[in-house]
């Protein structure tokens, strides 16, 4: 069982903005989801979709640290911390739930967040803006039996040269993502649904790659996920948004146990 260290210093935030954790998928990094978790804090959580992986093809890969995650998330709805799910395509059969709440957290499918400094910020996963075809569930499956083929051969051949850092399918999957977010227009389709709605920014997740930059006349973040990159949108006591990235403790020095950086992108 995961115990998160009592004397572990907390970092602390007004927001805290993860996505795309895929519990349940082979490529959910769990243990450090987990690790990240304990070492942050913040007054409201919002989960940007894509957290569990009701459309992973095959076995699901779901074990103790995957519970604790879950449990660690209902433990903070409990304790007074706010608690938002926005479903994602990937567990978009939440969206037909009626009561506006799932578990401890309340649901909802887009929202706006008013940060310390005023800014509106409108947050929702981001498949909404999906070019039509890439919005049908048969896609959504094809992409998550084909995303994790390619894993379980990398997987395998990683076996095979446990010194490599990256697997060379892993690499794909993030080419791939990156062509359909030029290709589809993403960025543009949400900065227009931001303007339209009243927001001065847009806070999303969906393509697994991490951004924090102006996007015409609105600021533009993008989570990232926690298959490949690993990152984390957090806001400070004064409004001021941060890309932050975690990188377990076997990347960083002996006597750390994670290390949280801000990342440019």
């Amino acid at each position: 069982m995961f115990d998160a260290s009592a004397t572990r210093l907390r970092r602390r935030y007004r927001s805290l903005f993860l996505s795309d954790l895929h519990l349940g998928a082979r490529g959910c990094r769990a243990a450090e989801i987990l690790d990240f978790l304990s070492s942050v804090e913040a007054e409201t959580i919002y989960l940007v979709g894509d957290i569990l992986d009701v459309w992973h093809p095959g076995r699901v890969h779901w074990g103790g640290l995957q519970d604790a995650i879950w449990t660690e998330l209902g433990a903070r709805a409990g304790t007074g911390t706010r608690v938002v799910y926005l479903p994602g395509n990937h567990d978009a059969p939440l969206r037909e739930i009626a009561t506006g709440r799932f578990d401890r957290f309340e649901l909802a499918d887009s929202l706006t967040h008013v940060a310390a400094d005023g800014t509106r910020y409108l947050v929702l996963h981001g498949d909404q803006v999906d070019a039509r075809i890439f919005r049908f569930h048969v896609m959504t499956r094809i992409g998550s039996r084909l995303d994790a083929a390619l894993r379980a051969v990398d997987h395998a051949l990683r076996g095979l040269r446990p010194r490599a850092k990256r697997g060379i399918f892993e690499w794909a999957i993030c080419g791939v993502n990156a062509l359909m977010m030029v290709g589809n227009g993403f960025e543009k389709r949400l900065a227009a649904m931001a303007v339209a709605t009243g927001h001065e920014g847009v806070i999303c997740g969906h393509f697994h790659k991490a951004a924090l930059r102006q996007s015409g006349p609105i600021t533009y973040a993008n989570c990232g996920d926690w298959v490949d990159s690993r990152t984390a949108l957090v806001e400070t006591f004064e409004g001021a948004l941060q890309l932050v990235e975690w990188r377990p403790e076997a990347e960083t020095a002996p006597a750390r146990q994670g290390l949280m950086e801000e990342v440019d992108a």
